[in-house]
């Protein structure tokens, strides 16, 4: 196994840990009373809109090789930034 393939395999294992933390906060979200649950679902409906691009980027990444590899590695790391920020910002509101 290269190092690209083990990069792409380490990005969907965290895309895959992510959902199933997105799908928890959803769960916890229909316990909670209708204006607070107005404001959580906007927060993870963000969420799942960054986790989207977050998997085109990922298709992009196994399609990519040479300078394009690393012209989307770039762009694929400040998007995974952005949605490992925004989850852990969820995880703050939810408690």
């Amino acid at each position: 196994m290269d190092i690209n393939e083990a990069y792409k395999q380490k990005l969907a294992a965290q895309l895959k840990e992510w959902s199933a933390q997105i799908s928890l906060m959803e769960a916890k979200v229909e316990n909670a009373e209708a204006d607070l649950r107005i404001k959580r679902l906007d927060v993870i409906n963000d969420l799942r809109a960054k986790q989207r691009v977050a998997t085109e980027k990922l298709k992009e990444l196994e399609k990519s090789s040479g300078d394009a590899w690393d012209q989307v590695k770039i762009t694929a790391e400040k998007i995974w930034a952005d949605l490992k920020d925004g989850i852990a910002d969820a995880h703050a509101k939810f408690k």
